[in-house]
């Protein structure tokens, strides 16, 4: 019996370890404007924000229907090197990556749901935002194009 109790009791253990944290309703993340200035015009997004690790590691996964105006901007403390995956990521996003100024370094377009390949570019962002996949080519971004967060300010982080 006391075998069998120390079995368990491993096994739960070893089962917290590799749990994933608690995933936070997207209804209590920050909510803002992106505006992103193209060839096209503005292009106005309706966005929550991650502004914090945990809201990092979570992002848009177990999302399953993405208006095309709805995405969601990730606010790096300073920039840096970052590279995302899809993990529970069910529908293909584009993501789009901005550097300290707002400028557009990269876009990486209806990645792949599910996968965990890395997706990055090689310099430091400050910014990405993630969109439904196929809104950057309808809408025409390209490299250059430049982002505001409504406010005229950058979102802070929390952490």
């Amino acid at each position: 019996m006391k075998k069998t109790f120390v079995i368990w009791a491993v096994f739960l253990f070893s089962a917290l370890l590799g749990a994933e944290p608690a995933l936070q309703d997207l209804s209590t993340f920050p909510k803002g404007q992106v505006t992103v200035r193209s060839a096209n015009g503005p292009q106005y997004f309706d966005v929550w924000i991650a502004d914090s690790p945990d809201r990092h590691r979570q992002g848009l996964m177990f999302v399953r229907d993405l208006p095309a105006s709805q995405g969601m901007l990730f606010v790096n403390e300073a920039p840096r090197v970052v590279s995302f995956w899809m993990k529970n990521t069910f529908i293909p996003l584009d993501i789009l990556f901005f550097d300290v100024r707002g400028r557009l370094v990269a876009v990486f377009e209806n990645t792949t749901p599910q996968s965990l390949d890395p997706i990055g570019p090689d310099e430091p962002v400050k910014w990405i935002l993630e969109l439904r996949g196929g809104e950057s080519a309808k809408r025409g971004f390209k490299r250059g194009d430049v982002m505001q967060y409504s406010a005229r300010t950058p979102p802070q982080r929390t952490d």
